[in-house]
């Protein structure tokens, strides 16, 4: 078997194709997360072709999966999914700061759709879900309210439920693209959108795995979360910038919106 184009003990970049190269890691694990950008095949450019078939490969390595993706491209492949034995849980919307796409006779595009699938029964799949900070902070601390202060009423104010200043982040992030913000890929998706998806659908020994590395990003936010990650990329002036980007520790963690 060939050796990775770069691998520096935390994680790895394959030159080649996912569907080629993915079989012969021999990695599958249930709680492996799969982060997969795959060409939607919506536009004339060469790079962006439907890959058929990736979905059986990345089923081999782990059975659960957030893939970005418009609701055209869902619904063109979702035989392709399911027959992968992919089952939807949920999606987010990642809300950008600047429009894509050239139709002018639609509503202005500024956003992507990133679907969690799993592979199974829902209750042997891994996730956490994520929480942010949304109460009153004062001197660095938040305060809990308390449930009576806010409000509730029966079951939960007596349960002796309190606040503590967290709720479940929404299912849309408001984030930055990367156009213009020294994006090395012309679909890079920023470190910060990818964070929160790896911690939710990956635990710390668990490994990140991307089909379609592009820019690294997928890598990078996985090492600034403390995982383990694999990428393959079939171009190869792609993979040198990615393997550069990786080398050099650059972690472009992004900014909301």
């Amino acid at each position: 078997m060939a050796t990775p184009y770069f691998d520096d003990g935390r994680v790895q970049l394959w030159l080649g194709d996912c569907r080629e190269i993915l079989p012969q890691l021999n990695v599958f694990e249930p709680e492996h997360l799969i982060i997969a950008d795959p060409p939607y095949g919506e536009t004339r450019h060469a790079w962006d072709a439907w890959p058929e078939g990736w979905l059986n490969a990345v089923a081999e390595v782990g059975r659960s999966l957030w893939c970005f993706g418009t609701l055209r491209m869902f619904g063109a492949h979702w035989a392709e999914y399911a027959a992968a034995g992919f089952k939807l849980s949920h999606d987010v919307i990642w809300q950008k700061h600047n429009p894509s796409g050239p139709d002018a006779d639609r509503f202005r595009r500024i956003h992507e759709q990133i679907a969690f699938f799993y592979r199974g029964a829902w209750r042997d799949v891994w996730h956490d879900p994520q929480r942010v900070t949304t109460g009153v902070v004062e001197h660095g601390r938040v305060v809990n309210q308390g449930a009576k202060a806010i409000g509730h009423r029966g079951a939960y104010a007596s349960s002796g439920w309190r606040d503590d200043g967290t709720r479940l982040m929404t299912s849309v992030i408001a984030m930055r693209s990367m156009h213009r913000m020294g994006n090395i890929a012309p679909t890079e998706k920023p470190v910060g959108l990818l964070a929160p998806l790896i911690r939710y659908g990956c635990p710390r020994e668990g490994l990140v795995i991307d089909p379609f590395a592009g820019s690294g990003s997928t890598l990078a936010a996985a090492i600034s979360e403390g995982r383990s990650a694999i990428g393959i990329e079939a171009d190869e002036a792609q993979i040198e910038r990615a393997a550069k980007r990786l080398s050099q520790g650059a972690l472009d963690v992004g900014a909301a919106s």
